[in-house]
């Protein structure tokens, strides 16, 4: 069931109907300042977001120190041997927590981790030992949200559709697999849209199946990625932009 903890509930609710901007920047992409993300921020803000995701301890305390709105923290750490990036240990999320974030993302996929663990069974560790935490379960499939619920998951979110072993080769979002989502787990978790939506339409649309918030990043903020996603199409699809945007850094 969903959360009854007053503080948790009064920050999830805040994001209903609500777009969430993913304000992140890596320093090997053409954009990349020490002051971006917060001006990312500032601006989702300007805009009307009802919340911000971002990236590494660093940025998360920048942004906290220069923009109000709640933060979904997470920390990406890439090695060769694994897929799993988004916050993959408990060490990790530590981090994250301390620097200021409210809400926790992690990997909860099926993947085996650098240290050769289930991504997915990292959950239940943090919230034994972050219990103040709201955790955000970045999956890839039905299958992988159903567990993260039962794991204590208080948001799950699509976000790794399309960077699993299983789904690298999609294109969009899978709206008929959210939809179901949306429906069966409305009422257990808070089910939000997040990954490969790039219009206001499509937000929409998410919004009308049930997802209780959208979270839009590369559309928004990234827009050395939206311009090869033009330089793509124009080029006959002769240098795949996905393959950048899902880069390891």
């Amino acid at each position: 069931m969903k959360t009854n903890d007053p503080r948790k509930k009064e920050i999830l609710e805040s994001f209903r109907n609500g777009l969430i901007v993913s304000c992140q920047v890596q320093k090997d992409e053409p954009i990349y300042t020490n002051d971006m993300v917060v001006k990312m921020a500032q601006a989702a803000k300007w805009a009307g977001a009802v919340g911000i995701r971002a990236n590494t301890p660093e940025q998360i305390r920048l942004i906290k120190e220069n923009c109000d709105l709640p933060i979904i923290g997470l920390y990406k750490i890439w090695h060769e041997d694994t897929d799993v990036f988004i916050t993959p240990t408990l060490e990790a999320c530590r981090e994250v927590w301390e620097a200021g974030a409210d809400i926790i993302a992690l990997d909860c996929t099926s993947q085996l981790t650098h240290e050769k663990t289930k991504a997915w069974d990292l959950l239940p560790i943090v919230k034994r030992e972050i219990p103040e935490a709201i955790i955000f379960a970045d999956v890839a499939n039905y299958a992988e949200a159903r567990r993260a619920i039962d794991n204590g998951a208080d948001i799950v979110a699509p976000t790794l559709y399309g960077y699993t072993e299983e789904t690298k080769h999609i294109e969009g979002a899978n709206m008929r697999e959210f939809a179901r989502m949306c429906r069966d787990f409305k009422d257990e978790a808070y089910v939000f849209m997040e990954g490969h939506i790039y219009t206001p339409e499509e937000a929409m649309e998410c919004l009308y199946l049930g997802a209780h918030a959208v979270v839009v990043g590369s559309a928004i903020t990234r827009p050395h990625l939206t311009a090869k996603r033009f330089v793509d199409l124009l080029g006959g699809y002769q240098d795949n932009w996905r393959d950048a945007e899902r880069s390891k850094h």
